[in-house]
């Protein structure tokens, strides 16, 4: 078989590869979309590397942006196969592909309208408009496609591939993807006799979680592996524990609000992380430690997204479950409110008092939160705190540059007078130690072949493949983008 690396090279977005078995059979793991340059990602995520006419499937490990967000766009531009998931994942990916489409429809009338007014007088003939990559229509149809197996159970995909999920503990629905490919193994044993036929083992991370988190189970053990494709977000960092997060959470809320009177502002990705802010911060107010302010969760997909993670309190952690033996709704209390309506939301915007506001984007690349900082920013008392990990050239990662004064949103300097601060603890990846830890209880190191390393900066990959060796694994590579591995 043959894989090709055609996105989350040596970065953390636009996770795509693309397998050819021997066989024929085309097979790509996640159709994720390049997020955190604005406009200028159209380009890439319009370069496919591919033509999905010619797929046969989509084997999809969990529903985050980048790792889903262009299954409609192959789906509009001919792709016709099956979509293979978990059933947490496809009830997600209807909701935030929805959003996505909603989100460049939205951009793209902006930009068009701004094209407009720098090209008063066209040349005849020529356009300098752009169309979104789809519409939501587009994500209707592909939602036809999706095709949902549970946890731990073996398929078929073709007569020649089986598949299993089993949980990545990395977001509602993840899962770790475990393929058996049989096709003829031309080198066996490393070495030169003759080419036999047997089933090879190629497993894909997707994103991994962490070995604790408050609202998912750990990451569970999957089978044994001869290839093994993982992330490396955090392949070169160790995140403090949940208490220490808990209690700088905390700190965070009583510096803002009680002693300077100021709103918290909290930029979230709306699946996922959203949950566990608040989760946590249900469980510091049962506990009679969360200050008596209110909590807004401005997020109409957060709100949805929630009622989701609700439908599945089987696949939520023990401590949950725990939870809600005597609290009916570990997502929400007294003092927390979700928001949809924008007007209610513009509000926010005017409101003096002392509050906590959990919004998305977890970037600051889009969203309700993007406003909230516009208008907040110059304010001192008040704080944005980074919860997640932000891609190097978004507003995210920008506003926390070291000694930063001014910075550009929506076109208009601002002065940066609101404390800036970051927890990441929040995390749902998995750092380096607790991923190793994981692959060396699931897995016989020394029975895999070769190990890629993808979906993480350069210097956060070269790190973790340093690790990797560490602990015993060998033939280690970090592809290229549209490299091409015959295995």
């Amino acid at each position: 078989m043959k894989i090709q690396f055609l996105g989350a090279t040596r970065e953390v977005t636009g996770s795509k590869h693309l397998i050819t078995t021997d066989l024929g059979h085309t097979i790509l793991l996640d159709c994720g979309m390049y997020q955190g340059k604005g406009m200028e990602t159209d380009a890439d995520n319009r370069d496919l590397g591919f033509d999905p006419k010619t797929l046969d499937c989509v084997v999809l490990s969990h529903a985050h942006i980048d790792h889903s967000g262009l299954i409609p766009y192959i789906v509009k531009l001919g792709f016709k196969g099956d979509i293979y998931c978990t059933p947490a994942t496809r009830d997600l990916c209807a909701l935030m592909l929805t959003d996505t489409a909603f989100i460049q429809e939205q951009d793209v009338r902006m930009y068009n309208k701004k094209i407009d007014k720098q090209h008063p007088h066209k040349e005849k003939g020529k356009t300098y408009k752009i169309e979104p990559l789809y519409t939501q229509n587009d994500v209707n149809k592909a939602m036809r496609q999706f095709v949902t197996y549970s946890y731990d159970r073996r398929f078929r995909l073709f007569d020649d591939v089986l598949l299993t999920f089993t949980n990545s503990g990395h977001m509602l629905g993840g899962a770790i993807c475990s393929l058996e490919i049989y096709e003829e193994d031309k080198y066996p044993n490393g070495g030169s006799s003759p080419a036999t036929r047997r089933w090879k083992r190629l497993t894909y991370t997707g994103d991994v979680g962490r070995a604790y988190s408050h609202i998912l189970p750990p990451p569970q053990l999957f089978p044994q592996c001869d290839y093994l494709i993982c992330e490396s977000t955090y392949g070169d960092r160790l995140h403090d524990a949940a208490e220490v997060t808990e209690e700088q959470l905390l700190g965070v809320v009583d510096d803002t609000c009680n002693y300077r009177k100021g709103q918290l502002l909290i930029p979230s990705f709306s699946v996922g992380r959203t949950q566990e802010i608040v989760y946590v911060l249900n469980q510091l107010y049962n506990d009679g430690r969360l200050p008596h302010i209110p909590v807004y969760v401005d997020s109409p997909m957060s709100t949805n997204a929630t009622q989701i993670f609700r439908m599945y309190p089987d696949e939520l952690s023990e401590e949950v479950r725990d939870t809600m033996q005597f609290d009916p709704d570990p997502f929400g209390f007294n003092t927390l409110r979700y928001i949809t309506d924008i007007r209610e939301s513009k509000a926010l915007n005017h409101k003096e008092e002392p509050c906590i506001i959990i919004s998305a984007s977890g970037m600051l690349e889009a969203g309700r939160i993007k406003h909230h900082v516009a208008n907040h920013i110059s304010d001192p008392r008040c704080t944005i705190l980074i919860v997640g990990y932000c891609a190097p050239t978004t507003l995210g990662a920008r506003i926390q540059e070291p000694g930063l004064q001014w910075i550009s949103i929506f076109g208009m300097d601002r002065r940066i007078k609101a404390q800036i601060t970051k927890i990441e603890g929040f995390s749902g990846h998995g750092d380096y130690k607790e991923m190793i830890d994981y692959f060396s209880r699931s897995l016989m190191v020394e029975q895999v072949r070769r190990t890629f390393v993808v979906h993480g900066e350069e210097q956060a990959a070269e790190a973790y493949k340093d690790h990797l060796y560490e602990a015993g694994f060998r033939n280690i590579s970090i592809p290229e983008k549209g490299e091409i591995v015959e295995l």
